[in-house]
């Protein structure tokens, strides 16, 4: 039997996307371990004052601060936009708490942003109907991403949102390790018409079945897309200097240390890669445009986290057949749906080394995107 530490390393990984839809693909977590959801209080009214890059790194930072605090160990998590879900061995419930205790205090302290934290026992989701499966997506050679079934995720986070399972800041003057997490990139403009960011989730009661057949039909619409949606060109996203993520940068990776001396660290450092790209020098072994080309193939621009969240770089007949098969399930009482769309997509980062291949980037609409639309679909279901 695998040891339940060992659980999410041996799965394997799916490279079909279309193929997550079925339920056979995942695997239950073990009955010791916990399922974590985060999100920030207010996202929408920050994303209405313009705050949406900072509403994305902050979303961003719990899983770099997870991923510092596990010391890299492999283990699932999704992003969300305005925050993210992930499942935690039992020996590294303690490492989390912590983590996740201090992000809550950060945010509040570097950004004044309110964050919900929660640790929640998979047993508890399983006595409550609810099952927690994962699965895990080879994005491309370097970086792969877990996907969730069994709708306990999505009661856990409606527990946090409760006021269950919360996990307390941690006291004032906490930070947590944000090593790796960025924003340098540029915005990405829309190819194609217009970058459609989608959030949909299945009506209670409604079959897996009919479920997958739904999300097969619109992962098949978006695959019919050049590059199959994907926001970022065949090159990687673009790169200019000054990054208007820099400020944001320094929030997070400055520790306890100065803000002025981590945004000029950011600065220098993007000004280098920006050198470098432009001229196609490579230095040190380290080649820009290669790497340009890699963070757009490890980008995670679609997922499954009990429901589907896409964010697609879509032309308007492509977007119109999407709305209609949507529109046809929530008629029939399957699904909720949320669209929201925008002329560019956004990118945040988490980069433990720039010689490897394994860095994350997750993208959005740069208008609010995921938040949008999951805003848009409780107005469409009250």
């Amino acid at each position: 039997m695998t040891k339940p530490d060992q659980f999410y390393a041996l799965l394997p990984r799916i490279n079909a996307f279309d193929q997550l839809t079925q339920e056979a693909c995942y695997t239950p977590l073990p009955p010791a371990w916990f399922i974590g959801a985060a999100d920030i209080v207010n996202s929408t009214g920050l994303i209405a004052d313009g705050r949406y890059k900072t509403v994305n790194m902050v979303g961003a930072a719990v899983i770099s601060a997870l991923m510092n605090a596990l010391d890299k160990a492999s283990f699932p998590f999704v992003f969300g936009g305005d925050g993210a879900g992930f499942a935690i061995a039992p020996q590294d419930e303690a490492a989390a708490r912590d983590a996740l205790a201090k992000v809550a205090c950060w945010a509040r302290a570097e950004f004044d942003i309110g964050m919900r934290v929660a640790l929640v026992p998979v047993a508890d989701a399983r006595s409550a109907g609810f099952d927690v499966r994962v699965a895990r997506f080879q994005a491309s050679k370097g970086a792969d991403y877990a996907m969730f079934d069994g709708r306990g995720l999505l009661w856990a986070e409606a527990q946090m949102k409760a006021g269950a399972y919360l996990i307390d800041p941690a006291p004032v003057g906490s930070v947590p390790d944000l090593t790796g997490l960025s924003c340098r990139w540029s915005h990405m403009p829309a190819r194609n018409g217009t970058i459609l960011s989608l959030v949909v989730a299945p009506q209670p009661g409604a079959s897996g079945g009919d479920i997958a057949a739904i999300y097969t039909e619109i992962i098949g619409l978006a695959q019919a897309l050049e590059r199959g949606g994907h926001p970022a060109p065949v090159t990687g996203p673009g790169s200019n200097w000054p990054p208007k993520g820099a400020e944001l940068e320094a929030h997070a990776t400055r520790g306890t240390g100065s803000l002025g001396a981590a945004k000029a660290k950011a600065l220098l450092e993007s000004f280098v890669a920006w050198v470098l790209i432009r001229t196609g020098i490579k230095l040190g072994g380290f080649d820009a445009r290669r790497y340009a080309r890699i963070v757009g193939d490890n980008a995670d621009f679609r997922k499954l986290d009990d429901g589907l969240k896409m964010t697609l770089d879509c032309d308007p007949k492509t977007q119109a057949k999407i709305e209609g098969v949507l529109s046809d399930a929530q008629d029939r009482g399957l699904l909720r749906y949320g669209i929201a769309t925008q002329s560019e997509a956004m990118m945040t980062c988490i980069v433990p080394s720039i010689m490897t291949d394994d860095h994350v980037h997750f993208i959005d609409g740069a208008a609010g995107g995921y938040t949008q639309a999951a805003t848009q679909m409780k107005q469409h279901s009250s």
